[in-house]
């Protein structure tokens, strides 16, 4: 059995008290990765910003808000983990300042300064034990396969699943996913929870088998 962390759904990065950048992400791919690693005997930790919807109850679930906040609860739960799938879609940008009160209309253009946020994957990729093994996702619009595999050598990623923009807030997506060395070693289309069976099996003949970790 392996013990697994997957983060799941978007992130919230607060301009004032009541309005935040966010994307339309609604966690139905990392629920269905949780869903496919429980229906074959595994240990599952689901990290999700905010969703809609209702994860596996024998996952155990961490609800954080900001891309910090997610970063923060992966650091504490990647150590007992043997692997990470990193279904999550995180704001890449937070503003420079928060407002403590509501922005109000001033009739003029309000100019908004945007700094990046950590990366999740970069910086659990850094921490981890030799063992450990990382799957990323990159949701892209053009050039996609060169940059789907610059984000897995970045993020020393094993596996990385390319989509797009389509992904977003649907019920089903069609998906590749490449090697370290930049091979499709899956293409899959169809109802999430279809393609995310066909992921996960993926995952656990190319990488869970081989660390061993189904016979612990």
């Amino acid at each position: 059995m392996a013990r697994i962390l997957i983060t799941s759904g978007p992130t919230r990065q607060y301009l004032d008290p009541v309005r935040f950048l966010t994307n339309a992400s609604s966690g139905q791919m990392g629920c269905a990765l949780a869903a496919a690693a429980l229906a074959q005997g595994h240990a599952v930790v689901v990290v999700s910003g905010p969703v809609q919807l209702e994860y596996p109850p024998a996952a155990r679930l961490v609800h954080v808000v900001s891309t910090d906040e997610m970063l923060a609860a992966c650091q504490r739960e990647f150590s007992g983990c043997d692997g990470l799938i990193a279904a999550a879609a995180p704001c890449d940008y937070r503003p420079q300042q928060v407002a403590e009160q509501k922005l109000a209309k001033t009739g003029q253009p309000l100019l908004l300064e945007l700094i990046e946020t950590p990366d999740i994957v970069a910086t659990l990729a850094v921490e981890k034990r030799p063992a450990q093994w990382l799957v990323g996702f990159a949701l892209e619009t053009h050039e996609r396969r060169r940059r789907a595999l610059q984000k897995l050598q970045k993020k020393s990623c094993d596996l990385i699943v390319l989509n797009g923009p389509q992904a977003i807030n649907a019920d089903a997506n069609a998906v590749e996913v490449l090697d370290r060395h930049g091979a499709v070693v899956l293409a899959a289309e169809g109802a999430k929870a279809s393609v995310a069976r066909q992921i996960f099996e993926l995952i656990e003949r190319s990488l869970i088998r081989p660390h061993g970790a189904c016979d612990s």
